[in-house]
């Protein structure tokens, strides 16, 4: 009996997994190094209680709050046609772009004390300092509304996929058997959309415990915050890992509660008819309340933010916007494009990997290689930083034995660490792309290629390849834009005085210098709006062909 071998490239497939792995399972192996620490037993007595409580609750009324805002936004304009629907159908998507820390920074200038809204209150009612209240924005209940007013697109896209897919059929019987509007939406779409809508959810809470820029300007504890204090201000690796442990036990108990929600049920449009039904129209005061529920959430999140930004850069900006703005984008954008490069490089052998090998143990692979995405950067970063900083230490002194010249610290003093932690966090991002888009290329393909007498390399570049372009460069602008919005991980593992865009806009908000940040949050925003125009599009466009 033959022996089976492992070929070449799946072998590198396995290297890339157990990198990809490496984080994770380092922050679990120092749970056990050390005993418990002192720093961790003042943390368990102290503050630990709080960031439990916090953590919790921001998931709890991020979780209600994108759960009403993405439904009801993804029924309205799936199902039902009224003024401004067309807009709204690939508008609703835009705060994606703005990520949560850029849109507490812009509130809290315009909610402030001393900014434009109470400034006009005061001066229209005559008020002064102690003869009105108004709500504090740096809150608990704040932050969950700047994660509710950027996330609910997660939800939103979900939802309303689910909604038009299952709508021609289902709705007809449910109409044919008496019921509603109402009764049909709560008895039949709303079941039916449930998977999309808690995996939309799951999605939404996963980034906002991941979240450091939002919870730390606001002064909210959360594990995120927990993390980098033990690591920076209490130097203390093993309080920071088990913290970071307890963090992933949060995300990993929202994937099991994702999983659970859906069961065995399953859900087959058995009509044979998929186009979606024609919206119903509504006129009237109906209209009027369609057209404000979609118009409130983009404006919050989207429209108002930006043009409050684009006001602050106007008028005053960043004092040193020149070469240092410069040098800031420059850092970013090449951070950006080569872990854009290197994860669409991997995420192809990964997935043509698969797609040859007929073992589960490549699509297994593949799989834990997706799980990177779901892990908070600061975890990725204090499970990167642990290892590699042995490394650097034992490189540094073998190479000073060995040519009696001491290099330095030449992965985590350069930004190496910082592409492998971007790559541990975002390959997720371009291997689905990646996936998606080989498993519609169909076999026959590879069939032909081989009686033309093409190896699997030369499969790859001349078939493939020119299929893919498309997706490779969708895969690659998406994980490009993830890592010039990244934060926590971007501030725990910088080369020392390296900055980026992100850490330039954090830096200069956590100063009280908002006006300032605003060149630098633009920027970011700016960027993120490339891969969002693209996906608009494509719904804008699916709605056509549908219709």
């Amino acid at each position: 009996m033959r022996a089976h071998t492992l070929s070449p490239l799946l072998l590198v497939c396995i290297a890339v997994a157990v990198l990809a792995a490496l984080p994770v399972a380092s922050v679990g192996l120092n749970l056990f190094v050390g005993g418990t620490s002192a720093t961790w037993s003042h943390l368990s007595q102290t503050v630990l209680p709080e960031y439990i409580l916090n953590s919790a609750l921001l998931c709890l009324g991020v979780g209600t709050g994108i759960a009403l805002m993405g439904v009801s936004t993804a029924w309205l304009t799936a199902m039902h046609d009224f003024p401004g629907r067309r807009f709204f159908e690939w508008a609703l998507v835009l705060p994606l772009a703005m990520p949560a820390y850029v849109l507490a920074y812009v509130y809290t200038d315009f909610l402030q004390f001393v900014g434009p809204v109470q400034t006009w209150l005061r001066d229209t009612f005559g008020w002064s300092y102690g003869d009105y209240w108004f709500p504090d924005v740096r809150t608990l209940p704040g932050a969950m509304l700047m994660f509710m007013c950027v996330l609910y697109p997660y939800v939103y896209l979900l939802a309303r996929a689910a909604f038009l897919e299952r709508a021609s059929g289902m709705l007809e019987a449910a109409r044919t058997l008496g019921m509603g509007p109402w009764q049909a939406f709560f008895r039949v779409s709303l079941p039916l959309a449930r998977p999309a809508i808690v995996a939309g959810v799951a999605l939404a809470l996963m980034e906002t415990l991941a979240d450091y820029g939002t919870v730390a300007y606001f002064a909210v504890n959360t594990f995120t915050t927990g993390i980098y204090r033990a690591w920076f201000s209490l130097g203390d690796r093993v309080a920071a890992a088990q913290l970071a442990a307890m963090l992933l036990a949060f995300v990993l108990f929202l994937l099991m509660i994702e999983r659970v929600s859906r069961g065995r049920a399953r859900y087959h449009n058995t009509t044979g008819r998929n186009r979606p039904m024609a919206g119903a129209r509504l006129n009237g005061p109906a209209a009027l309340v369609a057209l404000f529920a979609c118009l409130l959430p983009l404006l919050i999140g989207f429209v108002l933010p930006a043009i409050l930004l684009l006001r602050m850069a106007l008028t005053e900006g960043d004092a040193q916007f020149g070469e240092r703005f410069l040098i800031l984008s420059r850092n970013s954008f090449m951070l950006a494009g080569i872990t854009a490069a290197i994860a669409v490089l991997l995420a192809v052998l990964l997935a043509y990997g698969a797609r040859l090998s007929k073992r589960p143990l490549a699509r297994g692979l593949n799989r834990l290689v997706g799980l990177g995405y779901a892990v908070p950067g600061a975890v990725i970063a204090v499970g990167v930083l642990i290892p590699v900083t042995r490394l650097d230490n034992w490189l540094a002194a073998q190479w000073l034995a060995w040519f009696d010249y001491n290099p330095g610290l030449i992965l985590t003093g350069g930004i190496a660490a910082l592409v492998y932690a971007y790559l541990v966090r975002f390959l997720a991002v371009a291997l689905h792309t990646v996936e998606d888009s080989l498993a519609k290329i169909t076999s026959n393909m590879d069939d032909a290629a081989r009686c033309l007498g093409y190896r699997q390399g030369e499969t790859l570049r001349r078939v493939h390849a020119p299929m893919l372009r498309g997706s490779l460069l969708t895969a690659g602008l998406l994980v490009f834009v993830d890592v010039m919005k990244e934060l926590p991980a971007t501030l725990v593992m910088r080369p020392f005085n390296f900055d980026t865009l992100a850490t330039q806009a954090y830096t200069l908000a956590s100063d009280e210098r908002l006006a300032e940040a605003s060149t630098a949050a633009l920027a970011i925003v700016a960027v993120g709006l490339l891969p969002l125009i693209a996906l608009s599009r494509q719904i804008a466009a699916s709605r056509r062909g549908g219709s």
